[in-house]
């Protein structure tokens, strides 16, 4: 079962937004937290990039907020965006419950800081650039791009661990 959520992002008009670029991305952590890593597909025409990275101390939450953070950061204009990821956090943290964060001040429903608030703050402010649709997918279940994406953030965690 996919879920399909979608954000227009920023005030770009679609003659603003000429190209669709797809990004696939996940983050993983081994021990949580502990040291962690990203990877992330981007596609656009045929032509694919592919971006990882890690932390050394870090959770698997924030390793899936840095690797979509780190895709939208190099896109250098406005475009379609199709970002898949294998983790709710992320699609349900920036399709709903994003903005009754902000209306309580980055608080959740217990009234308590929202976690990871710095990055995402970060994504918001990237996604306004943007007309993203989010794309969940199930994780370690034969899609390709994601499995790819969690070799990348697997293999940044090991070059954390050398």
């Amino acid at each position: 079962m996919s879920a399909k959520r979608e954000i227009a992002a920023g005030e770009n008009s679609a003659s603003d937004v000429g190209k669709t670029v797809e990004i696939f991305c996940d983050g993983a952590c081994s021990g949580n937290p502990g040291p962690g890593g990203y990877g992330a597909i981007l596609r656009y025409n045929g032509h694919e990039k592919e971006i990882s990275g890690g932390e050394s101390l870090t959770t698997n939450n924030r390793m899936e907020l840095t690797a979509a953070i780190e895709a939208l950061a190099r896109l250098t204009r406005p475009c379609r965006v199709i970002v898949t990821t294998d983790s709710q956090y992320l699609v349900k943290g920036i399709t709903e419950w994003i903005k009754g964060w902000q209306s309580k001040g980055w608080q959740n429903s217990k009234k308590e800081p929202v976690v990871n608030r710095d990055l995402w703050e970060r994504l918001l402010e990237l996604t306004r650039q943007h007309t993203i649709t989010w794309k969940w997918v199930r994780g370690h279940n034969g899609h390709d791009e994601n499995e790819r994406c969690d070799v990348l953030a697997r293999e940044a965690i090991l070059r954390l661990k050398k």
